[in-house]
C-alpha cells in the first residue's frame, strides 16, 4: 500500500502545478512555462546601434575640430604673431607656397596612388596567368582520362573487354611506380 501512494502525490503535485485539475493549463502557467530568457529584443538592439553610429560620428567631429584647433594653434604666439605681420606684407607670396606645398603633396599621392594600382594590376594579371595555366592543365588531364576512358571501355564482338588497353595501363602504372620509386 505504500508505492502506489508516492506515485499518486507526485501526479497531483504535477496537476496543481500545470494550474489545476481537468481544466487544462492556466494562462499564468501557461506563460510561465512558455516563457525564455532569451533577451532577443529588436528595437533595443537598434537602438543600441543608432546609439554607437551617432556615437562614432561625434568623435569623428570632435577629432576633426581638434585637428582644425592644432594646425592653427601649432606655433607658439610669439611666432605667430610675427607670421600673421609678414603674412600682411607678403600675403600672396604666402599663399602661393602653401599653394604649391598642396599640390606637390596631391601630387606625391597621386604618384602613390598610381604605383598602388600598378602593383595591383601586376598581381591581379599574375593571378589570371596562373589560372589560365591551371585551366589549360586540367582541360589537358581531362581530355587524357576521356580517351583513357573510352579505349578501357571498348568491347570485341562478342561483348567481351579489349585486353590490349588494359594490359598497356597496367604496364604504364607499373613503369611509373618502378620509376617514381627508384
Amino acid at each position: 500500500m505504500d508505492g502506489p501512494k508516492p506515485m499518486t502525490m507526485k501526479k497531483k503535485k504535477n496537476m496543481n502545478r500545470l494550474g489545476g485539475s481537468g481544466t487544462g493549463l492556466s494562462l499564468q502557467a501557461f506563460a510561465n512555462a512558455k516563457s525564455t530568457s532569451n533577451h532577443y529584443n529588436p528595437a533595443l538592439i537598434k537602438k543600441k546601434k543608432e546609439f554607437y553610429k551617432n556615437a562614432k560620428y561625434v568623435n569623428k567631429y570632435k577629432k576633426s575640430l581638434k585637428q582644425q584647433n592644432q594646425g592653427k594653434n601649432s606655433l607658439p604666439s610669439a611666432q605667430r604673431t610675427i607670421e600673421d605681420e609678414n603674412e600682411d606684407i607678403n600675403g600672396s607670396r604666402a599663399n602661393n607656397m602653401n599653394n604649391k606645398k598642396k599640390k606637390n603633396g596631391s601630387q606625391s599621392l597621386r604618384q602613390v596612388y598610381e604605383k598602388q594600382w600598378e602593383e595591383k594590376e601586376k598581381a591581379r594579371m599574375e593571378r589570371e596567368a596562373a589560372m589560365q595555366v591551371k585551366k589549360e592543365q586540367r582541360e589537358k588531364a581531362e581530355a587524357q582520362r576521356k580517351v583513357e576512358r573510352k579505349e578501357m571501355f571498348k568491347k570485341t564482338r562478342h561483348g567481351q573487354p579489349v585486353m590490349k588497353y588494359r594490359i598497356q595501363h597496367l604496364l604504364q602504372s607499373i613503369q611509373g611506380s618502378s620509376s617514381a620509386s627508384s
